[in-house]
């Protein structure tokens, strides 16, 4: 799926590399490619602020894995990666999170998140992307790669609680009923 904004950049880098070097139009046309370049800039920092804000209000605590940005930025998935505005994003949860007094922890980068089963804590190891789902070798259960990562970094980030609701970290204080995830009803149920 490709980015909307992207295509005004193209389009406009594409103009600007037919335009004579050192013309008037040259320069015309590269202003323009700045400011799509722009546009799409403050279109995916405007996500980010809304999509963390709304993070940290309905949350007590965030999680996130502490990837190497600059490494997957040297493979195939390079563009995507960068698009993203991964690190950009961690900065403004982490300052978010510090600003409405909620917890932020980083899961390790080498703990092997997306490798190791959620259920019985064997570690099953690497496997390729294409693979969504998969069943351990230990418990035979069958565990969904993004699920299970997701409990593997909280359980990481010391955030995990037990399947009865008891925290694993008592020391920690317990979620208000109000904020514990619940989303008030919009105007329109209410009506």
């Amino acid at each position: 799926m490709k980015a909307a904004g992207h295509e005004p950049v193209r389009r406009r880098q594409r103009e600007l590399s037919h335009k004579q070097k050192g013309s008037a139009n040259r320069e015309k046309a590269r202003v323009k490619v700045a400011r799509a370049h722009a546009r799409v800039a403050d279109a995916r920092r405007d996500f980010h602020h809304q999509l963390s804000t709304a993070l940290i209000r309905e949350n007590q605590a965030v999680a996130v894995e502490d990837l190497a940005v600059k490494a997957l930025g040297r493979t195939r998935l390079a563009k995507s990666i960068h698009d993203a505005g991964w690190s950009g994003f961690v900065a403004m949860l982490e300052y978010k999170a510090r600003l409405y007094g909620r917890e932020f922890q980083r899961a390790g980068r080498f703990t092997p998140t997306s490798q190791t089963c959620s259920l019985c804590g064997v570690k099953d190891g690497p496997k390729p992307l294409h693979v969504r789902a998969w069943q351990c070798r230990s418990c035979r259960a069958w565990v969904d790669r993004d699920i299970n990562a997701a409990v593997n970094v909280a359980r990481a980030a010391g955030l995990a609680v037990t399947a009865c609701g008891a925290q694993v970290r008592p020391d920690l204080v317990p979620a208000q009923r109000s904020e514990a995830g619940t989303h008030p009803k919009s105007r329109r149920d209410a009506a």
